[in-house]
């Protein structure tokens, strides 16, 4: 029985083999393990691609978040409002910081962070808002931005929208973003690794010092910071897979929008309530996450697995629902629309190499699944 996984590295892989090879290469002969002209390539080429300024390479996603958060000024004590639906990894750079988190709910159509909780969130001691810009759609920051206080910035998470825009906005632009290339990701490295965006050339330098241990020169270190850096190796994957990336993203559109004819009927009958996207997104659908309402979440995906099929659920437990938070004191029924996607979504694979007959087979076999 074929498998058809949720994401296909190898495929991705063997498009770019030759490419990673001789870049691996280079950086042997240069022994440019840590930063190097590969990384300093890779961020001129991502700002530019992403339309900001500044792109800062670093060691993962949740560090970005982390970095991000800490040089737009968040400190111990501090309050960053959040979506209770999204991985723990936001708010884990929040806590990491000694910060607080304050959760608020989502939106039932997208996921996205509910704008207005987010806003009615906001108090004396909130420092941030981190709208997580999800599945591959942004949330509105921009908007956010314009609403909130002085004092009070907006730090994205845009770990899951390479490529992506709002209004014809990309993360950072006016701001600051993080992102992740964990290996899953619409770019992803052979291992960890992540990036902070933005315009701002002061904010660029503050995540750079800290994200080096607090040095801009060899044992001379300005403030307290740790070791958060891109290594050259990565920076060959990620530059290899950010020339095709533009390719990937439309073949990602195409597949949803087949995905969207295919489930048709299904939709129809009220068995599935497919994604919708959000006016003015310019979606890059980093997961294809349907809800299954009426029906056993956990043993559709169990049987769709059984066969060959690789679905799986982002995310099966908001974070105000896990151990790691639970003394937030926030129980069950806090947050209602992220507490019943938990319970009702799963994710359908999706990646640039999938084909028309196996998006077919995973809509027939969510029918059978469905019963």
């Amino acid at each position: 029985m074929e498998q058809i996984p949720l994401v296909d590295l190898g495929a991705a892989h063997a498009e770019v083999a030759d490419e990673i090879r001789a870049g691996f290469d280079r950086v042997l002969a240069a022994t440019a393990f840590v930063g190097g002209e590969e990384v300093a390539a890779f961020e001129r080429e991502y700002a530019a691609f992403g339309g900001v300024s500044h792109c800062v390479g670093v060691a993962n996603g949740t560090d970005a978040v982390e970095l991000a958060l800490r040089a737009a000024g968040v400190t111990v004590g501090d309050e960053v409002v959040l979506p209770a639906n999204t991985f723990i990894a936001t708010a884990g750079a929040v806590a990491r910081i000694g910060a607080v988190p304050v959760l608020v709910d989502c939106l039932p159509e997208s996921f996205l962070i509910d704008p207005d909780a987010a806003l009615a969130a906001v108090g004396p001691a909130t420092r941030a808002v981190v709208p997580v810009h999800l599945y591959g759609q942004l949330a509105p920051a921009a908007e956010l931005a314009a609403a909130l206080p002085d004092g009070v910035r907006v730090v994205e998470d845009a770990a899951q929208s390479q490529g992506a825009s709002r209004n014809g906005r990309t993360p950072g632009v006016g701001g600051i973003a993080a992102t992740s290339f964990y290996p899953g990701k619409n770019l992803g490295a052979y291992g960890d690794a992540g990036a902070v965006l933005t315009d701002d050339p002061d904010l660029a330098a503050r995540v750079r010092l800290l994200a080096n241990h607090g040095s801009a020169a060899k044992y001379r270190h300005d403030i307290a910071g740790f070791n958060s850096r891109l290594d050259g190796l990565q920076a060959v994957v990620l530059r290899a897979k950010l020339a095709r990336l533009g390719g990937w993203n439309q073949a990602r559109r195409d597949a949803a929008a087949r995905y969207r004819e295919l489930l048709g009927e299904l939709a129809a009958a009220g068995r599935v309530v497919l994604p919708e996207v959000a006016e003015g997104n310019e979606h890059v659908w980093h997961l294809y996450v349907v809800r299954v309402p009426g029906a056993d979440r956990d043993a559709v995906v169990g049987k769709l697995n059984a066969a060959g099929i690789g679905a799986a659920i982002h995310y099966p437990t908001p974070v105000h629902l896990t151990a790691a938070f639970a003394h937030l004191g926030l129980g069950r029924g806090s947050f209602p629309e992220a507490e019943r996607a938990a319970e009702e979504i799963l994710s359908l694979p999706l990646h640039p190499q999938l084909t028309a007959d196996q998006q077919q087979r995973v809509v027939d076999a969510l029918a059978g699944a469905l019963g």
